[in-house]
């Protein structure tokens, strides 16, 4: 008696659950492209785009991957996505610390986000990611407005993916999605390397 007791209640919050789920879906009827950010001081942020573009291009749809913050080396994202027809723009020069040459670095920027608007403004695109777009901004390497501007005038069915700590409140508030990653462990602050396949 308890057992079909439990079985009914359970029944009852799963039934009260489908008609939840089947409202918010049945109010979702606007189809558009969508800005989502993945921001925070955790790991995963480019994993998480990565993840949306290899979908993406599951689905067949068309990718394009600007990324600010990658140097020379190996890039398990671009070995497994370029076969695969997805473009990329890699500004090469590595991490800022690393070059410790303002001009340098604005210049390679500058060089990737004159492809990322020109992405930007191409309808081909279903999806265009943005990595580590936000250090851009914080750095002044890239103006902020411009970027908002394109990002706002894209063709309406294109979506965009941002990713990088620290994101300007300006894209905050433009955005359809954000999704803030939190540190609760790192296995590099226990002194084990990063390693291929995993961080890159």
């Amino acid at each position: 008696m308890e057992a079909q007791s439990n079985a009914e209640r359970h029944r009852q919050r799963q039934q009260k659950l489908k008609e939840q789920v089947d409202t918010r879906v049945a109010a979702a009827t606007e189809q558009k492209g969508i800005l989502i950010i993945f921001t925070g001081n955790g790991k995963g942020k480019s994993t998480a785009a990565f993840g949306t573009a290899t979908r993406a291009i599951g689905h067949g749809k068309t990718v394009g991957v600007a990324q600010f913050i990658k140097g020379q080396w190996d890039n398990g994202e671009y070995n497994t996505l370029h076969p695969l027809g997805v473009e990329f723009h890699i500004m090469g020069t590595g991490f800022t610390w690393e070059t410790q040459n303002r001009e340098t670095d604005i210049q390679a920027a500058t060089e990737v986000w004159q492809e990322s608007k020109r992405m930007l403004a191409d309808a081909r695109y279903d999806l265009v990611v943005l990595d580590e777009l936000t250090y851009m901004l914080a750095y002044h390497y890239l103006d902020t407005q411009e970027v908002i501007d394109a990002i706002t005038n894209r063709p309406s069915q294109q979506s965009v993916i941002v990713t990088g700590r620290g994101c300007h409140a300006r894209l905050l508030e433009l955005a359809d999605t954000v999704s803030e990653l939190r540190p609760v462990k790192h296995a590099f602050d226990s002194g084990i390397q990063a390693q291929a396949g995993i961080d890159w």
